[in-house]
């Protein structure tokens, strides 16, 4: 316990009982966690200044004791009490800025060797121990940063919606997060590249190089070429199954997505306007 052995030393001549012994370990506690004792008793004085050491007359009540501390960037004061109940010592800890209160409740026999005051390496039973204990009951927790709230947090789940649903938005920069895409290795076998534009049926697993308006995904109005093409391909031209794109023009009844020439603009074919 660094610093500890210091203090009990500077301390020592005001140690008369297992209950200072118990006081000094807490208040270097509070010292190791930031906090500067600046005097005893319940009300502010003019001598009130920070400091690492326990201040003059600490020990003077053996029922109650009683320290205000303060941290290094803020003015709150804070106040510990320790209240003797037989063998017991009760603390309590108080903001003075919040009335938040913290107490400790610590089995003095249990904790100090009565018969060992004056001798630091063996008066304290489970230093250790009684140090968690310390920090977990009595200090003050850190303050922990605000949690967004769940309406902040709907909105930024619906901005990030609508931005990826947004086809004008320019796609993020960050790199892509979870599995990776499958894609087929070309080359795999390696002799067969270029094989799936050569087979007229599409059987082969690999992805075609070719759009296939056919097979797009949109209704074709019963479209078959392989029945042929008035005026433009014969039945049979185009095997059954095969990749076929139309080309045109086809006329007025072209199959398929309707003719882009169909509402021309006027004058649209004289050549000197």
């Amino acid at each position: 316990m660094a610093g500890l052995e210091a203090l009990y030393t500077c301390v020592a001549d005001k140690i008369e009982c297992p209950q200072d012994a118990v006081v000094c370990f807490v208040h270097w506690e509070m010292i190791k966690n930031g906090y500067r004792c600046i005097g005893s008793g319940d009300e502010p004085s003019s001598r009130d200044k920070k400091s690492e050491l326990l201040p003059a007359g600490w020990s003077s009540n053996k029922e109650l004791y009683s320290l205000r501390y303060q941290t290094g960037d803020t003015d709150t004061v804070m106040v510990l009490k320790a209240i003797a109940v037989d063998s017991t010592l009760i603390f309590n800890l108080m903001n003075s800025g919040t009335k938040q209160v913290s107490d400790l409740m610590v089995n003095v026999g249990d904790q100090v060797n009565a018969d060992q005051l004056h001798t630091f390496d063996s008066v304290f039973r489970d230093a250790d121990g009684l140090s968690e204990k310390v920090k977990a009951q009595l200090l003050p927790r850190p303050e922990k940063a605000p949690e967004r709230s769940r309406r902040e947090e709907g909105e930024s789940s619906q901005r990030r919606t609508e931005e990826d649903g947004d086809p004008l938005r320019l796609p993020c920069r960050h790199p892509r997060h979870g599995p990776q895409p499958h894609w087929p290795d070309p080359l795999n076998p390696p002799f067969a590249a270029g094989g799936a534009d050569l087979d007229p049926f599409g059987e082969s697993e690999s992805g075609q190089m070719i759009m296939d308006p056919l097979r797009s995904g949109f209704p074709r109005s019963g479209f078959d070429p392989s029945s042929g093409i008035p005026d433009i391909l014969p039945p049979g031209a185009v095997p059954p199954g095969a990749r076929f794109d139309p080309f045109g023009p086809m006329g007025r009844h072209r199959p398929g997505w309707p003719d882009p020439d169909h509402m021309p603009p006027p004058g649209y074919d004289d050549m000197f306007m």
